[in-house]
């Protein structure tokens, strides 16, 4: 009858230290959700729209709202209509940020921030990137430098659709055109040429 009683209080003893220590956890710092590897793809009738791809993916949750930090990065790949891939964003951390009652939520690329369109053979870097999915837009009030065919952009802040199709740079400065001309090119004034004399 001894023992029993000294195995029961033993018992007693180790649960009430385990529920001292889980007392301690913050639940809000805690994830309680880890995703390694992470590989999504979202289509849409049957046609690939996105891809996106992540080391890791911890969920986040407390009373007003729900986030997802992706602390080893993130790789964004868009598709366009036709399937062709058109659109990359790489960074070395993201997050996802959601309020529980639905009034705002938007996506976050932090660190060494490249976003390139491929068919219109532009890069953007900048430190910072914010999308806004109702708007349907991509933004940063960052430094930004944007290199294509045409030359070269910085400034502080931009603005563009999510495809980075159409992008904006506002406070531009030191930037620079590329202007392509073909120094063997023969140009005939048709209007003003005699031609060749005649012999008479």
């Amino acid at each position: 009858m001894i023992a029993t009683a000294t195995a029961v209080a033993f018992v007693v003893f180790s649960c009430k230290r385990t529920l001292d220590e889980a007392e301690k956890i913050d639940l809000t710092k805690t994830p309680f959700q880890r995703v390694e590897q992470m590989f999504v793809v979202q289509t849409k009738n049957g046609n690939l729209q996105m891809r996106v791809e992540a080391g890791l993916m911890e969920r986040y949750e407390n009373d007003t709202a729900s986030y997802e930090l992706f602390p080893e990065g993130m790789e964004v790949y868009a598709y366009s209509e036709d399937g062709a891939l058109e659109t990359m964003l790489l960074s070395d951390k993201a997050r996802h940020y959601k309020q529980k009652n639905g009034l705002e939520e938007y996506w976050a690329a932090f660190g060494n921030v490249v976003v390139q369109n491929i068919i219109k053979q532009e890069t953007l870097e900048t430190d910072t990137l914010y999308w806004d999915q109702a708007r349907k837009e991509i933004y940063t009030d960052c430094y930004v430098r944007m290199f294509s065919n045409d030359g070269f952009m910085q400034g502080y802040g931009m603005r563009s659709d999510e495809r980075a199709r159409n992008t904006t740079i506002f406070k531009p400065f030191n930037s620079y055109g590329v202007v392509v001309q073909d120094s063997t090119k023969v140009v005939i004034d048709s209007v003003n040429f005699i031609g060749p004399l005649l012999k008479k």
